[in-house]
């Protein structure tokens, strides 16, 4: 599992994995256009089923330009999550830097309608070394 997944988040019994990989065929860099694509794995190890409620993404170009992203959801989807279950999703980040970063957290509800507030590990954004 760390093989696929290089960065991870615990928080209250739910796991975030976090494998990402740069795109070159989406990414324009003589246009200063760079695309990273990420592969999410939630796990729910808690005791209790949670729905995954709404996201909360800081990603921080190399110039230190933050942009926040807060939505409902992950892809249109806002996954209910029994004990031992868990949900995969795949999404992209455009920068217009060769390089960045990516943290957050996910808001879930617990059965009894509390919130719980999950982090998203850190994880670097990095194009390879190019020619100039």
């Amino acid at each position: 599992m760390k093989a696929l997944f290089q960065h991870t988040a615990i928080t209250h019994g739910i796991a975030v994995r976090v494998a990402v990989s740069f795109l070159p065929e989406q990414s324009q860099p003589d246009d200063g256009k760079w695309f990273w694509v990420y592969h999410i794995r939630i796990e729910n190890h808690s005791h209790e089923s949670v729905q995954l409620i709404t996201r909360h993404w800081r990603i921080t170009d190399s110039r230190g330009q933050v942009a926040i992203v807060d939505g409902d959801g992950v892809v249109g989807e806002q996954p209910m999550l029994k004990p031992g279950a868990s949900h995969d999703y795949v999404s992209g980040c455009p920068l217009d830097t060769p390089h960045g970063s990516m943290e957050g957290f996910y808001t879930f509800t617990r059965e009894d309608g509390e919130p719980l507030e999950v982090r998203i590990p850190f994880f670097p954004l990095a194009a390879p070394a190019t020619a100039d």
